[in-house]
């Protein structure tokens, strides 16, 4: 009998901070994407070659994977424009390493990963101990990262890059059975992250923080330590990514690698329906965001329009994802106060 009384509030607190295994959004993406593969599968039928989807997967990849990260930081109520800069110091310290002393693809990765990781937790530190807003921080820290990666640059490219990455690149070695290896690297991680926020006992306090920090904080969680490590995430998916980059292009590097990679990854992150307010979030749909943001793009230079045409599409899904958003908090609020 105790049990049951027990285990009732738990039940319900859990099912409101949780979203639904599928979500309504998710589903609307999904039948958004189709729709839109096979009209440009009819009207450009060149869109749905292997040669055109391939290289849409794999240019998927750098944005979904920053997306994840992204994904945790947006949960817990904050934010991270500084992805850009992380991206082009990352892309550009690997690169040369890759040049002078050629480093195997482990250490090379490494090396990548360790470096998002230390720029993440310095946004991490930041954030959860400065008590300022979390734009601000990443925004400076974004100006920061820049000047970093324009001083490794060295007021050059970097040439010569060699084949390393290839294996997550866009040709036949970064390909299996088909499916490109960055795009299935993509799809495992969110399907762990996925796991991770549903599962278990850490991820569900990235929602409880979202929703209500200070609440959060008085039944126990370290609200502090867990903001820095979701900054930390997103800074080694950052590097993960930069690899990708790297992989993508030609064996020379500009300094224009990673730049408005903020911007696409927001997009995707809100599109896929995670809240901005914090508190609701699903790393699947920011997989579909990002799908759904590189099909707008490709499909917009395949048909012939101005390519700033994908920026005007882009927009009007993230005001409908936001006004979206919105409108569930009203609902979900009115309904609070009638139970």
């Amino acid at each position: 009998m105790t049990s049951r009384t027990d285990s009732a509030p738990a039940t319900v607190s859990l099912r409101r901070i949780l979203p639904p295994a599928v979500t309504g959004q998710e589903v609307v993406l999904v039948g958004v994407i189709a729709v839109l593969w096979v009209l440009l599968g009819i009207f450009t039928p060149s869109f749905l070659s292997p040669a055109s989807v391939g290289p849409l997967l794999v240019n998927v990849a750098p944005v979904a994977l920053i997306g994840i990260g992204m994904t945790f930081v947006i949960i817990t109520g904050g934010i991270d424009v500084s992805v850009a800069g992380m991206a082009m110091v990352c892309a550009v310290v690997t690169a040369r390493l890759l040049v002078s002393v050629e480093i195997p693809l482990i250490v090379a990765l490494l090396v990548s990963v360790v470096i998002g990781g230390i720029l993440g937790s310095v946004n991490g530190f930041l954030v959860a101990y400065a008590r300022v807003h979390p734009i601000i921080i990443t925004f400076g820290t974004w100006n920061l990262f820049l000047y970093i990666g324009y001083r490794t640059f060295n007021s050059s490219t970097v040439n010569g890059i060699p084949s390393t990455f290839d294996v997550f690149g866009k040709g036949a070695a970064g390909t299996t059975l088909g499916v490109p290896n960055a795009f299935a690297i993509v799809v495992a991680l969110v399907a762990a992250a996925w796991w991770f926020l549903r599962y278990t006992r850490a991820g569900r306090n990235l929602f409880a923080i979202g929703g209500n920090a200070e609440a959060a904080r008085l039944t126990g969680i370290a609200v502090r330590p867990r903001l820095v490590w979701v900054y930390v995430i997103t800074g080694v998916m950052v590097g993960v990514a930069a690899c990708v980059m790297l992989a993508s292009g030609t064996s020379s590097l500009d300094q224009s690698v990673g730049n408005g990679k903020e911007l696409e990854v927001i997009a995707a992150v809100v599109i896929g329906g995670t809240s901005i307010m914090g508190g609701r979030g699903s790393v699947v749909g920011t997989l579909l965001g990002a799908l759904l943001v590189q099909t707008v793009s490709v499909g917009v230079i395949q048909l012939g329009w101005p390519s700033q045409l994908s920026r005007l599409f882009v927009g009007v899904f993230i005001i409908i994802a936001v006004g979206a958003d919105i409108l569930r908090e009203r609902a979900r609020r009115r309904s609070g106060r009638m139970s």
